[in-house]
């Protein structure tokens, strides 16, 4: 199983960039590049601080494909 994500269509809807996106949710702009490429699996903290950041749930950026499972 491999975890994948919307996490660049969530940035883009709010016109972020990474080093943005970082800021707000206190990681360094390298982790959310790894995390949007999918070299990274973020920790259930960084996912809520995430999904919190765009008042939305963890499932509604992070996902595992039904199809994988």
């Amino acid at each position: 199983m491999e975890l994948h994500n919307e996490l660049k269509v969530w940035r883009a809807k709010r016109d972020l960039t990474q080093a943005g996106l970082a800021e707000a949710v206190h990681l360094s702009r390298q982790t959310i590049h790894s995390i949007e490429k999918g070299k990274f699996v973020p920790s259930v903290l960084s996912a809520l601080k995430i999904a919190a950041f765009f008042e939305t749930s963890i499932e509604a950026i992070f996902f595992i494909r039904r199809d994988e499972e």
